[in-house]
């Protein structure tokens, strides 16, 4: 029933123009659990009100199989400042279709009234005791995307079985429901319940947990420029500065108010490197300001950067920032925990593809360090099962530059991220101490931990099963590279065959997933690298580190070693010229 896409389907109809046709109608948007990511626009392959209508049918009908208490609980609904004009879609709109389809069935539900950080709905369903959660966000993906991130009543992200189960309950609800489009009732409904005011006061109480050096902090003389480009980011990461208590940050003028068109970046993304941060280098330079903290436009990531010494910016590339703050953490913890007893029970984690830099600290320090799979549901989910067994998880993070700082948001949080680091950085100044100066000292202490991680873009799924199909059978039937260029291999595990060399039953301990590749490879070097598949953008994505024990200082031949394993790697294992890969560009 929504106008624009209606007139979009007619048209391509009058026109008989069947390749628009299959592009809309070929196939359903696939039901994950990362949930739903896709262009908005017409048909069953994009978001739009209808697609919206459906997945939350499916969704309403599986938490009511799932939760007897469903209708007292209920569930939360937030959303960024996406819209898209031509289709009419938003997610705004998107978040109060939803809501309205949980009403009509009589389930209260605690929507937004406003834009809000993506962390803020996994807090949301863990501080109120909810059902479940739905944010409306496409996080950094391209202005045309939208999606439709789950939470389940744990607070963290849903995995397996869950995913099949919603999917499959999409299916068997494709029907609109009587009411389904008039999301204008949802207002007068007593069913309907802002969370705004309250999660806003509670979150910002809750984060001070985190806060260790107040009086460091209304002193200090250190300036920080904040972008949120474009995003919705600003008005939170000033609230968090206000909390502990820091001079708010200089917001960049032109990305602080949420912008659905992105007018200043080629990519809303931090992530990908200094083109996003020209704007705040700008202010930096101008304002003398010495740290740039970076939210992606959901606020659930952060990049930093620091000028130094030479005059030049460094962006700290996710796994440097997760040491950096698996360091801070736990110094802190350590400071207010004079008890040995009770580092039993202290954990971090990270995931597999992710720097090993916790796991050197924890040996040395004497807590649990665990690693999972790929991505923020695997350590929330993990986190919350050692919760409940009253273990303190003090830390998790992926390279991608997603960090959970505080155990009230099972997932990756930038807005915490945001204000913990530029409290660390106050603190080093005391001493003074750049955090590219104690980066070092954490290497000095823990053992180089030297990474490099890009991408190839692949829009073709034939090309890429193929890829990975050629590293399974590389010399012969089920064979796997014995070296790569002049790098011996001296370990294989494949996560999407459950293969593991190094395991006396060759099975891999982590979970595996056919619908996913992924392949890491060990070498005799001590060098490590991961080829695996996105699963929200067409990308074959790879992670590489090289370890050093303490001790061994001399990093540019590390680097130099790591630069040439990478090369190879790329030239032997991906061989972008016969695949017609497309690199990664500023």
């Amino acid at each position: 029933q929504n106008p624009k896409t209606s007139a979009t389907v007619k048209q391509v109809l009058t026109e008989g123009n069947a390749g628009d046709l299959q592009k809309y109608f070929g196939s359903r948007m696939e039901f994950g659990t990362a949930g739903l990511r896709a262009a908005m626009g017409a048909g069953i392959s994009h978001m739009n009100d209808l697609t919206i209508i459906q997945t939350t049918q499916g969704f309403c009908r599986y938490l009511e199989k799932n939760f007897s208490d469903l209708k007292k609980r209920g569930v939360v609904i937030g959303f960024d400042a996406r819209a898209h004009f031509s289709s009419g879609g938003s997610s705004k709109r998107f978040a109060r279709l939803a809501a309205n389809t949980f009403i009509s069935q009589g389930v209260p539900v605690y929507l937004f009234s406003d834009i809000t950080p993506t962390p803020f709905v996994p807090y949301t369903v863990t501080h109120l005791k909810l059902c479940a959660g739905i944010m409306v966000t496409a996080s950094h993906n391209p202005k045309q995307d939208n999606g439709y991130k789950v939470y389940w009543e744990n607070g963290a992200q849903i995995i397996s079985p869950h995913d099949k189960g919603i999917s499959q309950a999409i299916e068997e609800n494709q029907e609109p429901w009587p009411q389904a489009w008039d999301e204008e009732r949802i207002d007068s409904s007593l069913l309907l319940h802002d969370p705004y005011t309250t999660v806003n006061k509670e979150y910002f109480k809750d984060i001070q947990k985190q806060c260790f050096h107040r009086n460091i902090n209304k002193e200090t003389n250190l300036k920080f420029v904040h972008t949120s480009v474009h995003g919705v980011g600003h008005k939170f990461v000033q609230l968090a500065f206000k909390a502990f208590d820091l001079s708010p940050p200089f917001a960049v003028p032109e990305q602080k108010d949420p912008d659905p068109e992105f007018p200043t970046v080629k990519y809303p993304n931090p992530e990908e490197g200094k083109g996003v941060l020209t704007l705040s280098f700008a202010l930096a330079e101008k304002d003398g300001a010495k740290i740039i903290l970076a939210n992606d436009p959901d606020a659930d990531r952060l990049a930093v950067a620091e000028k130094q010494e030479s005059g030049e910016w460094k962006v700290f590339s996710g796994n440097e920032l997760g040491a950096l703050l698996g360091w801070w953490i736990f110094t802190c913890w350590k400071n207010n925990n004079r008890d040995s007893c009770a580092l039993k029970d202290v954990y971090m984690l990270s995931s597999t593809v992710s720097s090993k830099i916790l796991r050197a600290i924890a040996l040395k320090e004497g807590f649990h360090f665990e690693e999972t799979l790929t991505g923020f549901k695997w350590m929330g989910n993990r986190a919350r099962q050692l919760m409940d067994q009253g273990k303190a998880v003090l830390f998790a993070f992926e390279e991608a530059i997603g960090y959970m700082c505080c155990p009230a948001v099972l997932d990756k949080d930038g807005v915490s991220a945001a204000v913990i680091t530029a409290e660390m950085a106050s603190f080093l100044a005391t001493r003074n101490l750049s955090l590219s100066q104690q980066l070092k000292a954490v290497y000095d202490e823990y053992g180089f931990h030297i990474t490099k991680a890009s991408y190839f873009i692949c829009h073709d799924p034939k090309v890429i099963q193929q890829l990975f199909d050629n590293l399974r059978n590389f010399e012969g039937k089920n064979t796997y590279p014995k070296s790569c260029g002049r790098f011996k291999v001296s370990g294989i595990r494949d996560l999407t065959t459950g293969y593991d060399s190094s395991q006396p039953d060759q099975k891999a301990i982590l979970p595996t997933s056919k619908s996913s590749q992924m392949i890491t490879f060990t070498f005799a070097n001590g060098g490590v690298a991961t080829m695996r598949t996105s699963g929200t953008e067409p990308k074959i994505k790879y992670y590489s580190e090289l370890c050093a024990p303490p001790g061994n200082s001399d990093v540019e031949q590390l680097k130099k070693e790591l630069d040439e394993l990478v090369n190879a790697l790329e030239k032997h294992f991906f061989q972008p010229e016969k695949n017609n890969l497309q690199r990664k560009t500023e």
